[in-house]
């Protein structure tokens, strides 16, 4: 089971993080200034991947933007890695 305090920082990280996300792109339409890049990354990499990943082609932000899309996904190729061994570190007792 996932401890109750890591999953409510899933759920506000992803809020927040979508949220940021959502006015990226209200901003980019309004040649406003924009949230850097940076950040949104360090927001994935804190756990809101989930949520820009389901944003990013809901919303049609971000879709074709190199490197961002492929940092993107090399973030979450690490957090699905960690997951997998935290998940077989528990199974087999090494935790």
């Amino acid at each position: 089971m996932i401890p109750a305090l890591l999953l409510a920082w899933l759920i506000v990280v992803n809020l927040l993080g979508g949220a940021i996300f959502v006015a990226d792109k209200r901003a980019a339409v309004a040649d406003r200034r924009r949230v850097p890049e940076r950040t949104l990354l360090a927001l994935a990499a804190a756990g809101a991947s989930p949520a820009m990943l389901v944003l990013s082609s809901k919303i049609r932000h971000k879709t074709r933007k190199q490197p961002f899309r492929g940092l993107l996904f090399a973030i979450v190729a690490v957090q699905v890695v960690a997951i997998v061994v935290l998940a077989r570190a528990l199974v087999t007792g090494l935790v």
